[in-house]
């Protein structure tokens, strides 16, 4: 619609009042006879509400992902390995994690998990006891978790999806041990990428066919059945029992990505 038609005999309404706060232009009802940003910053008798409001939110964010950025920009290559936190030390799954963290070490990978208890410490812990690099990136949670004792470098996040960026950027490869949402989460989050070639040549391994095997099936039998992803869209998954086998997945894959670059 021209300007002309929108606006009869070439009346164009009057410029209304308005306010500037930095690149936003508020007019007519929006216009608040507020005080300005630096007015608020420099007055410390003010009310304190403004640090939880999203433009301030933005600027937390961007700092987690400065910060990321800064901590692991310098960790050798590495591999995620996701578990379940709720694993117990005796538990069969804790040990296997243990060879897992210890077999990656001593093949050269730094290990990253998501810092907490359970399986991640159980990975955590073989990778530190083989003299390898162990990293944590933890998550700000209602239950609080803390960084287990096994880490060498750890960083906490507030939001998931500054977390999640960092585990993609700086791994080679996904190892998923039995857990629950959160590594079904990350697992999905992964393949999505791959599949969407967002990231390029990133193994996802499956370790535990009796825990993964029914997944893999209702994937294979149900979802690529029906033609809601392509037969080769299944290659993107390794399910595997042996840890040698794991390793070798991450290994070859890391270097058919060397051999590109």
């Amino acid at each position: 619609m021209s300007e002309q038609s929108e606006w009869p005999d070439g009346q164009y309404p009057e410029r209304p009042v308005e306010r500037h706060k930095g690149p936003v232009v508020l007019r007519r009802d929006r216009r608040d006879q507020g005080s300005t940003t630096d007015q608020r910053l420099l007055d410390s008798r003010g009310p304190s509400d403004w640090v939880h409001t999203d433009p301030w939110r933005v600027l937390r964010i961007q700092a987690e992902f400065v910060e990321g950025f800064g901590a692991l920009a310098e960790v050798p290559r590495a591999v995620t390995v996701f578990g379940s936190a709720r694993t117990k030390r005796d538990n069969p799954e804790y040990e296997l994690g243990r060879k897992i963290g210890g077999a990656l070490a001593n093949a050269g990978f730094a290990v990253m998990t998501g810092g907490g208890p359970g399986a991640m410490e159980a990975v955590n812990r073989g990778a530190a006891e083989a003299g390898g690099f162990s990293v944590g990136l933890g998550i700000e949670l209602p239950f609080e978790q803390g960084l287990n004792p096994w880490v060498d470098l750890g960083v906490n996040f507030r939001y998931f999806f500054a977390r999640k960026t960092m585990f993609i950027k700086y791994s080679q490869a996904f190892i998923c041990l039995p857990g629950g949402f959160g590594t079904l989460d990350e697992l999905f989050e992964a393949l999505t990428l791959v599949q969407t070639k967002k990231v390029t040549k990133f193994p996802v391994v499956l370790f535990g066919s009796d825990y993964w095997g029914g997944l893999y099936d209702w994937i294979k039998n149900s979802v690529m059945a029906e033609g809601k992803i392509s037969p080769h869209d299944l290659d993107l998954l390794h399910v595997t029992d042996d840890i040698d086998d794991a390793v070798r997945v991450v290994q070859e894959s890391y270097q058919a990505w060397e051999d590109t670059h």
